[in-house]
């Protein structure tokens, strides 16, 4: 494990593992590199690490990298600057689920410092009633972590992604539920990359002047391929491409594969 200094003072800790370019790996809700999620996985695939250096990093909340309050989508982006700055002054960057969302920010921020972006499945969705949940939800997850109670956080979080209150009570019980609660704050952040109430950022997305892959699952609900495809038609240099047979948990190995074929081979 190593660190870099982010711009306020936060310590960020990452791997660096392969060789070749620098891809930046952006991971989502709950991902940490001691996760073994999504984005650990694909940081673990060894394809991937023999076409690009591979950073994974610990987003500022999580794992061994430390904090700084008050939050800002802003101090992320620098977290990633920071990464930037280490991988050489220019990278891939590739993001899955609300990572990828905070990928899209940061390639909207920073400028030919990111050579091409890849985003699997952003959370975006434009449902009037989920947009009206995310509204409604976002003051109670605040206040929740206003006042450490971090079980009532995470399970305001759940009931979000859907999950049946039952079925939360029973998640209590789970060895990784420890694990959720201590990351609750950073559930806020979440929110905060999302907007204000989680629509898909067609205007913003329009900003980003680097060449762009949208991928998604064609297993996936019908908000993620239509918020992919939406971002697709918004950005003005971009690809979009539905993996058979994947749906929100990607296999790694085929994300793995569709990142080099984009990044290398320009497919």
């Amino acid at each position: 494990m190593k660190n870099v200094i982010s711009r306020d003072g936060t310590r960020i800790a990452y791997e660096a593992v392969g060789q070749g370019p620098g891809l930046i790996l952006v991971g989502g809700t709950f991902e940490h590199r001691a996760f073994d999620s999504e984005t650990a996985q694909l940081a673990a695939t060894p394809i991937l690490s023999q076409h690009f250096t591979v950073f994974h990093y610990d987003r500022r909340g999580r794992g061994n990298s430390n904090d700084t309050a008050p939050y800002a989508v802003d101090r992320e982006i620098e977290d990633i600057e920071a990464l930037i700055a280490i991988a050489g002054g220019s990278v891939f960057l590739s993001g899955i689920s609300s990572g990828a969302a905070l990928a899209m920010e940061a390639a909207i921020k920073l400028g030919d410092k990111v050579k091409k972006l890849a985003m699997y499945e952003p959370p975006y969705n434009d449902s009037s009633a989920v947009r009206q949940a995310i509204a409604d939800i976002k003051p109670k997850l605040k206040n929740a972590i206003a006042r450490n109670n971090r079980t009532e956080a995470v399970s305001i979080f759940m009931q979000l992604l859907g999950v049946p209150p039952e079925q939360i009570a029973e998640m209590h019980a789970l060895p990784l539920w420890p694990m959720f609660e201590t990351l609750a704050p950073t559930l806020v952040y979440e929110m905060e990359i999302l907007g204000e109430d989680g629509a898909v950022p067609v205007q913003r997305a329009a900003r980003i002047a680097i060449p762009t892959k949208l991928i998604c699952g064609a297993e996936s609900g019908s908000a993620m391929q239509a918020a992919a495809s939406q971002l697709a038609k918004a950005i003005p240099n971009s690809k979009f491409r539905k993996l058979p047979g994947q749906n929100h948990r990607v296999d790694a190995a085929v994300l793995a594969n569709e990142l080099i074929s984009y990044f290398v081979d320009s497919r």
